[in-house]
């Protein structure tokens, strides 16, 4: 049963495109021996981190910076590491979600205009998509110097898909990100996988293909 019909789609990438971005984090804490969480609690409560990750998903900093910056939070807080290749190793376990690569290609068909909205973070992140075929509009947060949850990366993909946000809904991993994006009037849809991302989209919004 559909609450609100709508037309258009801007989708997150890292974590909804691929698998759990929070997952390969962790995973990456674990390596280094100490606590797992360190890095994600590092980036989300340490204020040096934070500033860091801001400036380099704005493209403020490049990755070399970030990566020099970050690796000094870490050892300050017991973690052995090295500066060089740090983002690589950071997501060394994320992987492409095709289901949800067909998901999109399926609504991108059915007429639904579809835009990436990514907050960057590193190199090689969107190696092995080829990010035209998967969206209509690719808006990365590095290249536009806003990054999600601000309102306006939203409208920015919003207009460049010729929409009205009215009309649009979000899908992301994160709450927050769904939550900026709605204080612009799109919908949002918290993803956990292909197949709940597709039913929400259909029973909630009128949208499939």
């Amino acid at each position: 049963m559909t609450d609100d019909v709508r037309s258009a789609v801007l989708v997150d990438f890292g974590g909804v495109i691929t698998s759990s971005v929070l997952r390969a984090f962790t995973d990456f804490g674990a390596s280094l021996g100490g606590d797992p969480r360190l890095p994600l609690e590092l980036l989300s409560r340490d204020q040096p981190s934070r500033a860091l990750l801001a400036d380099h998903e704005c493209g403020r900093i490049d990755t070399e910076a970030f990566e020099r910056g970050f690796a000094e939070r870490l050892r300050a807080h017991g973690a052995d590491v090295s500066a060089e290749g740090l983002t690589a190793r950071m997501q060394a376990g994320i992987s492409i979600d095709q289901d949800m690569l067909a998901l999109l290609g399926d609504l991108r068909a059915a007429g639904h205009p579809v835009a990436l909205v990514s907050n960057s973070f590193g190199t090689g992140t969107y190696d092995g998509v080829e990010l035209a075929d998967v969206a209509d509009v690719i808006v990365i947060s590095g290249e536009v110097g806003i990054r999600k949850p601000s309102r306006r990366i939203y409208a920015l993909a919003c207009e460049r898909l010729g929409v009205d946000p009215g009309k649009a809904v979000m899908i992301d991993d994160l709450r927050q990100n769904l939550d900026g994006a709605a204080r612009i009037g799109i919908g949002g849809v918290l993803h956990t996988s292909a197949a709940d991302t597709r039913r929400q989209l259909a029973e909630r919004f009128g949208i499939g293909a």
